[in-house]
């Protein structure tokens, strides 16, 4: 699977499989992410424009991207 964008979040996944972090609040600040696991791949969304576009990435860029993330190699 490549990573590529798609028209609309809702064209990769129905509503139901799309979930944000624990940790995200609605302090109206932005900046948190949705995602939906899919066969083989990760999709990704901005959670306020939740019909907007979305990536799609494969599974295992996905899972180096957050080892990134959780090793503090990102900033």
């Amino acid at each position: 699977m490549k990573t590529s964008a798609c028209t609309t979040a809702l064209e990769v996944a129905d509503e139901s499989r799309w979930f944000k972090s624990s940790y995200s609040t609605d302090n109206g600040g932005g900046g948190c992410v949705s995602i939906a696991a899919l066969p083989g791949g990760v999709g990704i969304r901005d959670s306020k424009h939740k019909n907007g576009p979305a990536l799609v990435t494969p599974a295992s860029a996905w899972a180096s991207f957050i080892a990134e993330v959780q090793a503090g190699r990102l900033g």
